[in-house]
């Protein structure tokens, strides 16, 4: 009787420490015996017969039409009906009624939202769901992301967060096998590349162009093996397949509430009887659909957007489906079997089966639906929200580099984590694509706002570390975020005396303008070691100072020349001084240019009395230019103005620029003809873009820079800037409001015009790491037909995009946008769209962004290059996306010699990076770090680099590494890559062979480069290298 008390007291401690305990008492995560998980878990098909895969599926886009909490807690139904929570609350409980039902799920963003606030008898369930393979995670990212206008770093940053998450929680049965990019419009050869180096065994796509698809339908090649990387081979390739009903269910199956098929009545008594009919129907579909692909398998896409609300209906009829229709072919003799399934197991099927497959070594873009929907518009709509993104990213990367290196307290990473989720969902494809409403767009940009505001906390205590020596020290200065893009930044604007501090987030020194926002007067600029450096005060253009939400006092910019050491901080003293202006004249020309911010010896007055482009070409600037300087004008054929400047000739000024515009086309879209250009669409009515003429130009001069400042018809500024200090030239512009009182909806575009010959050729990159040959009005895999040939010749561009004919020509752009060479030796990029209509690709709003009652202003930046140096470009690019990032402090009751007391420059380096090499990620990975390096050379140089991480960082200690897949959720050591058989062989480089008749030799693989030497590793041509790091700090 003891014994039965004392093991009842014993069950009821347990059962108290399991009730008031958030760790579980078992394991969740390892497999129970008889459990199995992963590829383990599929289901066995069947030789000899048609193997039908039914995979059960929501697609859950993380905001669209509702924002991101609307769409979790099904808000605004009257908008759309779906609630993601009741998805996943119905799906668990249908999958634990049956153990041979299935489910994936996708989004992680969503997921997690849904699991943290779940019971412990609910997150047991889920548990054993996935340990026993009958729910399964594909994709697994934070969002599913676009592949359009997403760079390579973001997109890898929010597979790690979404992936680390299933990791954790699930351990191995969470892993994701398969990728699963079923919406995006277009897909790029660098995701294929990424997903490869992150351990994915294949990837399903949804999206292709119509006229591609009928050809692969017809030759049997949807599915392939897909060469992410030229200089990675056969690192890079994954099999990829596409799917027959892009993610829906065939027509006349769709069994969710939101539809309205008929349900499968088994009832023979029944007047509604069908299962005959039903059986009958889908069997000839899932015969068709096999006659397009090269195994005896199909995969039966069963869901759509938000579906599985009310599971219960779908798995009801689905299992009536299986059931009826395996009755009937096994009482018939049909060969052919169906059975629940996932990606996982339908590509472990076709992994099993061994086919012969095609291969493919370019991408899907552009993407088009029909022969006037080319999903190219999406590539430049809300511009400002893209160029915001870019931002975010830019503090993502310092604010996780700054609390490894400044070794700041864990509990920050709450606030890393939360602008990791919120530059994890801006990469879905309906928000940085601008292809959501109005409100969520809206909302995206507040997530955003919120979570950089609240990360800065990082920055401002490694600030205040590195400046006091303790971070225990009450902070002196405020690290205040500007608004530089609108030129406005209320310190400094209203301060006397202000600090400036400047992190680079790059790993090698760099030399960075720094645009300070102030108002008229003398400013005195001291660098960390005390010394006065040269600055310029430059007058902001009025046009940036009617930008309709533009709170600011700012009259000038004051400009200086930061140089930076790598990931290093430096902060600057500014304070304003009295001088008068008779005292500033009296000086050198250059100061006066410097405080007055106009040249003023007559020459401009002239040109300024110049009403527009006919009065321009009568003067004829030729007869008017400097000697021994470039016209600032010309004619450009009639399409509009073009204009050069008159700053000293350099080997990048041989080139004009001009803007014009497409007017939209404006239809009911009831049939393709009538098509609408829209937030996806990009449909002209014309295929000449209507030329802007230029209205008056003017031009500054200084000791750091010049410009020449172009006002143009139709609300355009243009600013050529060519620095003293750089190569290349800045082209800045700032384009609306777009007027549309004629009714007519317009999308700016502007040009740059060379004499390079580039025989229709050109290039762009794919998600800011590789660059691909586009050829004017061609496709490399089939014959097109092109109805649109403007739109139909628009590519992504999210860094670079150049021609090239012995010369190169490059354009950097400081966000995505959409590109083309429709004409020879020229670039175009489109800069801003606003439109009247949807297109109605779902949307059902047109893209008419506004602010304050008048249409929305977009101020940007482009950089041109001429060098052909492949290192220097790389370099260029990559300060391009990742610029110094700047703050200002107030530093009133500061005085200089107090501000020189403190520690005002800190380097966190003790070598910068070699030519070649790229630190991509530094961040804190629990007690560890998670380090990546990246080679960002091409095979086509002596690519591989040896570096030691242990001669990286200054006041780290790197004990131990172990390498990881590139996401940073499996160990290299345990993956094992798939290989598949190939329909013939690569070839070396696709843009040697795209339109080449000349012989390109096939694809070999490199020589080994030999095993690593403790800390020192090599990276060859790139390769991106993921490490978990044991680390110390020495300070």
């Amino acid at each position: 009787m003891v014994k039965f008390y004392a093991a009842m007291l014993v069950l009821a401690l347990l059962c108290l420490v399991s009730i008031s305990s958030s760790v579980p008492l078992h394991d969740q995560i390892t497999p129970r015996p008889g459990e199995t998980c992963g590829y383990e878990s599929c289901p066995k098909t069947e030789p000899g017969v048609l193997n039908v895969h039914i995979v059960p599926h929501t697609h859950d886009d993380v905001g669209w039409l509702k924002t991101v909490d609307q769409y979790y807690y099904g808000s605004r139904n009257n908008i759309q009906k779906a609630g993601v929570q009741y998805i996943l609350d119905s799906v668990v409980k249908e999958l634990w009624e049956d153990p041979k039902r299935r489910f994936i799920y996708v989004e992680t963003a969503f997921f997690w939202k849904w699991w943290v606030r779940q019971s412990r008898r609910v997150k047991s369930k889920v548990h054993t769901l996935v340990r026993q393979g009958r729910l399964q995670f594909v994709g697994g990212a934070w969002s599913m992301n676009d592949e359009a206008a997403v760079h390579y770093q973001s997109t890898i940053d929010q597979f790690t967060w979404g992936l680390s998450k299933l990791n954790e929680t699930f351990g191995y049965c969470g892993l994701p096998r398969v990728g699963w990019q079923i919406d995006p419009f277009g897909h790029s050869r660098e995701l294929a590349s990424l997903l490869s180096a992150m351990g994915y065994d294949g990837l399903f796509l949804g999206r292709i162009d119509y006229q591609d698809k009928r050809t692969r339908l017809r030759d049997k090649t949807m599915e392939m093996v897909w060469r992410g990387d030229d200089d990675l081979g056969k690192k890079s390739d994954i099999f990829t397949g596409a799917l027959y009903n892009t993610y829906s269910p065939p027509a006349g199956f769709c069994f969710d509430v939101l539809c309205d098929d008929e349900p499968i009545v088994d009832d023979a008594g029944s007047p509604l009887y069908n299962v005959d009919d039903k059986v009958d129907r889908f069997l000839d579909i899932c015969r068709n659909m096999a006659s397009s692909y090269r195994t005896q398998n199909v995969l039966v896409t069963m869901g759509d957007d938000f579906h599985y609300q009310e599971a219960t209906m779908w798995f009801r009829n689905l299992d009536k489906l299986i059931a009826y229709s395996n009755l009937k072919a096994a009482k018939d003799d049909l060969k052919i079997k169906l059975f629940y399934s996932t990606p996982n197991c339908y590509l472990k099927a076709i992994k099993d089966a061994n086919p012969v497959l095609p291969t493919k070594q370019d991408d899907f873009f552009p993407y088009a639906s029909d022969p006037t929907a080319y999903w190219t518009g999406y590539f430049t709509s809300r511009p400002t929200t893209k160029y915001f993104e870019r931002e975010g990213n830019a503090y993502l990367q310092m604010v996780k580099q700054l609390q490894v290196l400044s070794n700041l307290e864990r509990h920050n990473e709450f606030i890393l984590n939360e602008l990791k989720s919120a530059m994890g969902i801006m990469q879905h494809h309906d928000a940085i694509t601008g292809t959501e409403k109005q409100h969520v767009a809206h909302d995206y940009e507040r997530i955003l706002s919120t979570a950089i505001d609240d990360a800065l906390l990082v920055a401002r205590q490694a600030f205040n570390k590195a400046a006091q020596g303790d971070s225990g020290k009450a902070p002196l200065f405020s690290y205040d975020r500007c608004h530089f893009n609108e030129s406005r930044c209320h310190t400094s604007e209203t301060s006397e005396t202000f600090m400036v501090t400047v992190y680079n987030p790059l790993a090698w020194g760099v030399r960075e303008a720094v645009k300070l926002p102030v108002t008229y007067g003398h400013y005195e600029v001291y660098a960390p070691n005390g010394d006065k450096i040269v600055t310029q005060l430059v007058e902001i253009p009025d046009e940036v100072k009617r930008i309709p939400n533009r709170r600011s006092e700012a009259t000038h910019e004051l400009v200086f020349i930061a140089h930076l050491h790598p990931l290093g901080v430096k902060s600057f003293y500014v304070k304003r001084v009295s001088t008068t202006k008779r005292a500033i004249a009296n000086g050198s020309y250059l100061e006066w240019i410097s405080s007055e911010g106009v040249r003023s010896d007559g020459y401009l007055d002239r040109l300024n009395q110049i009403a527009d482009a006919k009065d321009l070409t009568n003067l004829g600037l030729d007869a008017i230019a400097d000697e021994g300087k470039e016209p600032l004008w010309e004619d450009a054929n009639g399409t509009g103005a073009a204009f050069k400047g008159t700053m000293k000739k350099r080997e990048t000024d041989d080139f004009k620029i001009s803007f014009a515009y497409y007017p939209g086309c404006l239809g009911n879209n009831e049939v393709p003809a009538n098509r609408s250009s829209g937030a996806y669409i990009f449909r002209p009515n014309s295929t000449k873009a209507i030329g802007l003429n230029v209205e008056s130009v003017s031009e500054i001069s200084g000791d750091l820079l010049s410009e020449v400042r172009t006002k143009i018809r139709g609300n355009v500024l243009s600013i050529k800037r060519a620095y003293k200090e750089f190569d290349f030239i800045e082209h800045e512009w700032l384009v609306g409001p777009i007027s549309v009182d004629d009714g007519i909806g317009k999308e700016y575009v502007v040009k740059y015009q060379t004499d390079i010959i580039n025989n229709g050729e050109f290039y762009t990159d794919s998600n800011g790491r590789q660059m691909l040959k586009r050829k004017l009005n061609a496709r490399p895999q089939w014959n097109l037909t092109l109805t649109e040939p403007v739109p139909g010749n628009y590519y992504p561009v999210t860094n670079e995009i150049y021609i090239e004919n012995g010369e190169r020509f490059t354009v950097l752009t400081d966000r995505s946008q959409g590109g083309t060479s429709l004409v020879e030796g020229e670039v175009e990029l489109m800069l801003h769209r606003r439109l009247l209509h949807d297109d109605a690709f779902g949307v059902g709003e047109a893209l008419n962004e506004t602010v304050l009652g008048s249409g929305l202003v977009v101020r940007g930046k482009h950089r041109i290059l001429r060098s052909k140096d492949p290192v220097e470009i790389a370099k260029s690019v990559f300060q391009m996306h990742l610029p110094p990032v700047v703050f200002v402090s107030d530093a009133s009751g500061l005085s200089y010699e107090q501000w020189m007391r403190l520690e005002n420059c800190k380097k966190f380096v003790k070598t910068p990076m070699p030519d070649g090499l790229h630190l991509l990620t530094l961040e804190p990975w629990g007690d560890q770090i998670l380090l990546r390096v990246e080679n960002y050379k091409t095979g086509a140089e002596d690519s591989t680099i040896e570096i030691d991480l242990q001669g990286i960082f200054n006041g780290i200690h790197i004990k131990t590494v172990k390498e990881t897949t590139l996401a940073a959720n499996q160990w290299l050591d345990d993956y094992d890559k798939w290989t598949w058989n190939r329909e013939g062989d690569f070839y070396e480089s696709f843009n040697k062979k795209y339109g080449s008749f000349e012989a390109v030799n096939k694809a070999v693989d490199g020589p080994d480069v030999g095993e690593d030497d403790g800390l020192k590793i090599k990276l060859k041509a790139k390769e991106i290298r993921s490490f978990i790091a044991d680390i110390e700090y020495t300070d």
